[in-house]
């Protein structure tokens, strides 16, 4: 009787220790969620400075920030260290012409974290090239995790106190996912402080939708907003909750040898810090992020699907976009950029959003569009030449800025 019951004791403790080991590895998973609201403290809360009751969120005036890109391995030379600056407008600056309401044309620019340009010095974003390509500023009010809906919302902010010849909108495919969302957290695990407003169609019209957040003290109980937040943001029920993970956490987490792949990765890079120093034969970093763009696949398909059942809503946000172009009087401009986790199943399977420019074209004679990936095409096929080496999230070189550039100046010289 006594070995039948050791050896039950010994199983449990094995299964409880699988069960938590696979839990603890399930939560340092990009592509898994493990809680649906996560506990955020008064000291993360404090950390938000670009909240915004309007927006959700927004770069602020005059701030300077240093960001470690992390373009370094454990105990090496810090490498990369990038600054964002923006100006009195909330503009990121633009070091190579200052603003001249004098000036025969004027440009400005407006999109997610690859209009910004994150992972790159003021000097180095595709604005500070064009503003010297153009010989006159241009403005930068891109901002981190902004869909077309944001973009747009933001454009009608600061257009009246900022007017420009040009308007540039500047997104690339997520923003289909973007403009369905509400809160971040349920597409984008992890990303609990992005509550944000959105639009809806009803009768054929767009109607916005607020944020559930006035106070940036609401973020901290969030659990109190859940229907509103899972009746508004569509990736609760197709996203967030088929990667939600649950017991027994041991199958979850083994059953994808991806994921087994990562935390493996993810353990080479905490020896290495511990170490203070990196471990000959293998770039766990460069690893880990290939297997980040492998997991990031399906979210790919994801997306290349909401293109097919949410065009509409995507086709609406261009038409408020045209439309509020030709109430102000500028040109309006619409340039699709590539993230890197879209760039191999691009190369593949073709653009996820389909003929969405070509349809545009075909619908708008004011606007121009600019599809970026026709201009993007290395030599040798590597797209991923395209972007930092190493860092946060996939973002341009300063090299394919400089391209990007030229490409967009045209639409203005032409």
């Amino acid at each position: 009787m006594f070995p039948f019951l050791a050896l039950a004791v010994v199983t449990v403790g094995i299964v409880v220790v699988l069960e938590v080991v696979s839990y603890r590895a399930l939560e340092r998973i990009p592509s898994v969620a493990t809680e649906e609201f996560p506990e955020i403290d008064r000291e993360l809360l404090g950390k938000f400075s670009s909240f915004d009751p309007e927006l959700g969120w927004v770069p602020q005036p005059d701030q300077e920030k240093q960001k470690d890109t992390g373009d370094h391995l454990p105990g090496e030379e810090l490498r990369t260290v990038v600054t964002y600056s923006t100006d009195e407008y909330g503009s990121r600056v633009c070091p190579a012409k200052d603003r001249d309401t004098d000036a025969d044309v004027t440009v400005s620019t407006y999109g997610d974290s690859y209009c910004f340009c994150r992972e790159v010095n003021n000097d180095e974003t595709f604005q500070h090239y064009m503003a010297q390509e153009l010989d006159t500023h241009v403005a930068n009010y891109g901002g981190g995790n902004y869909g077309l809906d944001q973009a747009l919302m933001r454009l009608k902010r600061q257009y009246p106190e900022e007017p420009t010849d040009y308007v540039f909108v500047v997104v690339t495919a997520s923003s289909i996912a973007r403009i369905l969302s509400v809160w971040k957290h349920y597409q984008e695990f992890g990303n609990i402080l992005a509550v944000k407003p959105r639009y809806v169609l009803e009768d054929g019209e767009l109607e916005r939708i607020d944020s559930p957040v006035d106070e940036k003290e609401d973020l901290l109980d969030l659990e109190s907003k859940a229907d509103f937040l899972r009746e508004y943001d569509f990736h609760y029920d197709h996203w967030f909750k088929p990667h939600y993970a649950t017991r027994p956490y041991t199958t979850d987490f083994l059953d994808d040898a991806e994921k087994v792949r990562y935390a493996l990765y993810e353990a080479g890079i905490e020896i290495e810090k511990r170490l203070e120093r990196p471990i000959p034969g293998i770039d766990f970093d460069q690893a880990q992020t290939q297997s980040m763009l492998r997991m990031e696949q399906a979210r790919v398909r994801y997306h290349e699907r909401l293109f097919e059942t949410h065009e509409y809503l995507f086709d609406a946000l261009i038409a408020e976009f045209v439309d509020y172009a030709e109430e102000q009087g500028f040109t309006p401009v619409f340039a699709m950029v590539q993230q890197l986790r879209y760039a191999k199943y691009e190369a593949e399977h073709g653009p996820i959003y389909g003929d969405l420019l070509d349809r545009l074209d075909e619908r708008y004679d004011d606007l121009e569009t600019v599809d970026m990936v026709e201009h993007l095409s290395p030599d040798d096929g590597d797209v991923e030449s395209l972007y930092v080496e190493r860092g946060e999230g996939g973002h341009y070189s300063p090299e394919t800025n400089r391209e990007i550039a030229k490409v967009l100046a045209d639409v203005v010289e032409s």
